[in-house]
């Protein structure tokens, strides 16, 4: 079945496309196969075009730039002012193919405008998009229309896409008021059968002010304090101080951007106390101007202060200057900005039905799974059932940046724990989004007494008392534990500053094991270039007995299942088949054979070496009429250092992304983090408790 393609552009000028062409390339990583992102037209500079390289970095495109571009803005208007209109799309044709020929899919994204006449912008669009076979996914604004005004670009848009007769994804609408939205829902239908679908995507004022990042990349401007995450923040408002202190600090207002000569002291000093005071509000940055530049002792002074609470940027301009460019400034993606992706991708994913349009786009599909894919897939059966997951690591700042991506995308619900003065400071300080999020703190809370109750009657066999119980209960992970094991959460997560025996020993103590399995064990999810791998038990269990092996073996194939990869499970070991003796491999043996009797569904086999299990070739030779040898993608370890050396070794020699590690086994998820993990992996891990606890 031939490939389709689909071509986002702008029904008009400022219709946010960019929004929606970010969750369409969210939607595509989750195909399977290599993904392609072309523009058949962008203006030439001396910087590459923003968008591509966005994406480029986002969704680790390997394709170089040129590939992904048809032709310059300048050579377009050439072309068409001496009437060789056939020669331009030609040309833009020919680079498209080359690209489409090494991809599964592409999306392409139309130009901001050609000339001066929007109607002209959409009608190269629409012959554009005919001409690449694609289908067409045009944009309108919606933003300050009335009903009267979104119904007659619905129109027109409508009556364009029949004349050039267009093979049509969808129409969004966006940026629509909140207050329009179920009007227009009522009015246009996006249903299979519809020939005309519309969606309707409402205004997120966030999305349409600039960070600081923007000021960064659109001003070339040098960050002199501040860490990457701190150009995250939104500006609300420029501020330009040019007058007394006293003065200037009645003029602040939250959000601000206080554009100021380098050479003004007083102004920069005053920007870094009224911070810390809650006297005043809290400013977004400080943009200093002028060549003259900050005196070394100020310098000194700020870079020796602990805390940072906002980034300072310098520009050469001067204030006058500055203040004229920086109203040009567009809000725009880069890939570092976390929050203004997840407020995008969250927003548009819920008003858009991506089911729908799979259902629309007719591809090929391959096997392979690549890490993309896998992570939008997870996140997407995460959004299905939202779950509550309780965070007991509340005021860790790798935490709070995770949580606020989860709750931008709508995954999940949260609850921290900790002191909620505390956090609800770091939260301020590090300019997080996170408004109403639950914070508990074990030592206040109101459940301390029932959760120790409920703890001292689990426990009081082994020598626990009330008192002991009630002191357990101020400890963030017996807490958190206790609020899963009686239904104030769905499941848990932590490890990012405590260890692994604190964050699992209350578990195996208040939730315990499921019926039938004999142990609590663990598996990474090994997510390489083109598959995805499961590994277990590479954290848990030093050296499992035959039993407690296949027990491992049997709760990796399930919670493989769970995360719809179809098990073939080989048990590993130094020897492949009968060829081998001794007690290890033996060992393994008997674990194949109990796991087999207990679950004569699965495909199991053991042992084998590493080679036989994922190399055909080998697997030929050494068990040539086996199902599991070469394609197995569940390895079941013989023992944690085996396991936990391999897992690193191919996660650092191959680059491959490790998720994990999952526990499995327990009555109610509670997952485990590394101490060095990322925000990514935190984001992962609850996506994937999530999913147990549905």
């Amino acid at each position: 079945m031939e490939q389709q393609n689909i071509y986002v552009t702008g029904a008009e000028q400022g219709s946010g496309k960019s929004i929606i062409m970010l969750a369409m390339m969210d939607m595509l990583s989750g195909y399977s196969g290599k993904i392609g992102f072309f523009r058949p037209i962008i203006r030439e500079s001396e910087k590459k075009d923003d968008l591509i390289q966005f994406v480029r970095n986002k969704y680790n495109i390997e394709f170089s730039y040129d590939s992904m571009v048809g032709c310059s803005f300048e050579e377009a208007e050439t072309l068409i002012e001496s009437n060789r209109y056939n020669e331009l799309h030609k040309r833009i044709l020919n680079k498209y193919r080359a690209l489409r020929s090494q991809c599964d899919h592409v999306l392409c994204v139309g130009p901001d405008y050609i000339g001066d006449d929007s109607i002209f912008e959409f009608d190269f669009n629409a012959e554009l998009a005919n001409n690449l076979g694609c289908l067409i996914m045009p944009v309108i604004q919606g933003y300050g229309r009335s009903y009267c005004q979104i119904y007659e670009a619905v129109n027109r848009l409508k009556h364009a896409l029949q004349k050039f007769d267009c093979d049509l994804l969808a129409t969004v609408v966006n940026g629509v008021a909140v207050e329009q939205l179920e009007v227009l829902r009522k009015r246009y239908s996006h249903s299979l059968e519809s020939r005309f679908p519309v969606y309707v995507v409402p205004t997120e004022p966030s999305l349409y002010k600039p960070s600081l990042g923007n000021i960064v990349r659109q001003l070339d401007a040098k960050v002199l304090i501040g860490k990457k995450a701190s150009l995250n923040r939104l500006i609300n408002q420029y501020k330009v101080a040019a007058m007394q202190v006293p003065n200037f600090l009645e003029q602040l207002q939250e959000g601000d951007l206080v554009i100021v000569p380098a050479d003004r002291a007083d102004i920069i000093l005053a920007c870094f106390m009224a911070y810390s005071s809650s006297n005043y509000p809290q400013i977004a940055g400080l943009l200093l101007t002028g060549k003259h530049g900050t005196g070394e002792q100020l310098q000194s002074l700020l870079a020796g202060l602990a805390d940072k609470p906002f980034a300072v940027l310098s520009v050469a301009q001067d204030t006058f200057s500055t203040a004229m460019k920086i109203k040009a400034v567009e809000s725009r993606f880069y890939s570092q900005d976390e929050r203004k992706i997840a407020t995008a991708l969250g927003l548009v994913e819920e008003h858009l039905d991506f089911t729908e349009f799979k259902q629309r786009v007719s591809a090929t599909h391959s096997e392979r799974v690549t890490p993309l894919m896998f992570e939008y897939e997870q996140i997407q059966r995460a959004k299905q059932t939202i779950q509550h997951i309780v965070l007991p690591e509340g005021s860790e700042e790798r935490i709070l940046r995770a949580a606020q991506i989860l709750l931008l995308r709508k995954v999940v619900t949260l609850t921290l724990l900790g002191d909620v003065a505390g956090i609800q400071a770091k939260i301020q300080s590090l300019g997080l989004q996170l408004d109403g999020i639950n914070i508990i703190d074990p030592l206040t809370s109101a459940l301390r007494e029932s959760f120790a109750e409920a703890f001292f009657q689990i426990r009081k066999e082994k020598g626990v008392t009330y008192d002991m119980a009630y002191d357990n209960m101020s400890d963030v992970s017996y807490f958190g534990t206790m609020m899963v094991q009686l239904n104030y959460a769905d499941g848990m997560v932590s490890g990012s500053v405590h260890t692994t025996q604190h964050t699992i020993r209350p578990a195996f103590q208040i939730i315990k094991t499921k019926p039938g399995t004999s142990i609590v064990s663990s598996v990474f999810f090994m997510c390489l270039e083109d598959r995805v791998l499961v590994y277990g038990d590479c954290a848990v269990n030093p050296n499992p007995n035959a039993q407690e092996l296949a027990d491992i073996a049997v709760s990796a194939a399930s919670t493989a299942m769970m995360y719809n990869i179809p098990p073939r499970v080989a048990m590993l070991s130094y020897s492949t088949g009968e060829s081998g003796k001794g007690e290890a491999v033996d060992k393994v043996r008997r674990a194949v054979a109990i796991a087999r009797k207990a679950r004569p569904d699965l495909k199991i086999e053991g042992p084998m070496q590493y080679d036989a299990a994922v190399d055909a070739g080998v697997a030929k030779t050494k068990l040539p009429n086996s199902e599991v040898a070469g394609h197995a993608n569940v390895f079941i370890f013989p023992d944690l250092n085996t396991g936990n050396n391999t897992y690193k070794a191919v996660q650092r020699s191959s680059g491959a992304i490790a998720i994990g590690p999952i526990l499995q086994g327990l009555n109610k998820p509670v997952n485990d983090l590394s101490r060095g993990c990322t925000v990514t992996d935190i984001v992962n891990t609850v996506v994937m408790t999530a999913i147990q606890a549905q």
